[in-house]
């Protein structure tokens, strides 16, 4: 049987053994990141805004996706799971790696623009969506996962996951798609 993914970033394989090795669960899939670096590949020259680092390996993917003339900037408010990212992906010079709470970078960077954004944590997603949604350039795609329901789920979440859904569907700055795919992908493009 064929995989669906056929290739991977030069850095996967040893992100995936420090990931497991420091005990991170939160990983987006393999499918999600495989679309994540597609989607990359459709921003030349692209500013782009990871909310969530964790160890890097949707980090990885997406910088896999993007040209030589593109930037990103990831942000995460752990120390240990950051420099994991730091040691595989730190050399890229097109990537800035912030250690930082995301809601506090988003409220010291509100003038900001990108033309992607994968808001992988609660700042950008739960919290804080109109702000992480300023930021985007007309034609900028929003991106969230984990959006069907999970193993990992506290109680209540479901109810906060169909909020965020319904509050998304009804937006009237974007044209959203929603997956049930992989995790559950949804994809924002701004009007």
């Amino acid at each position: 049987m064929q995989t669906l993914i056929d290739d991977f970033p030069i850095s996967f394989n040893l992100l995936t053994k420090a990931t497991v090795d420091s005990g991170f669960t939160m990983a987006s899939e393999l499918l999600t990141c495989s679309l994540l670096r597609t989607l990359a590949a459709s921003k030349p020259s692209g500013n782009f805004l990871e909310l969530g680092t964790g160890t890097g390996l949707s980090t990885a993917w997406i910088l896999d996706g993007m040209d030589a003339l593109s930037v990103m900037t990831t942000i995460d408010n752990d120390a240990e799971f950051l420099s994991i990212a730091r040691t595989y992906l730190g050399l890229d010079s097109r990537l800035t790696l912030i250690l930082q709470d995301c809601g506090e970078w988003l409220t010291q960077n509100s003038t900001k623009k990108f033309d992607f954004i994968f808001a992988d944590t609660w700042h950008g997603k739960y919290l804080m969506l109109d702000t992480a949604l300023s930021l985007l350039n007309p034609g900028g795609l929003y991106i969230i996962d984990d959006m069907l329901p999970q193993d990992n789920w506290p109680e209540g979440h479901s109810e906060k996951a169909d909020l965020l859904i319904s509050n998304l569907s009804t937006r009237d700055d974007l044209f959203i798609t929603k997956q049930i795919w992989a995790s559950g992908i949804i994809i924002g493009v701004k009007k």
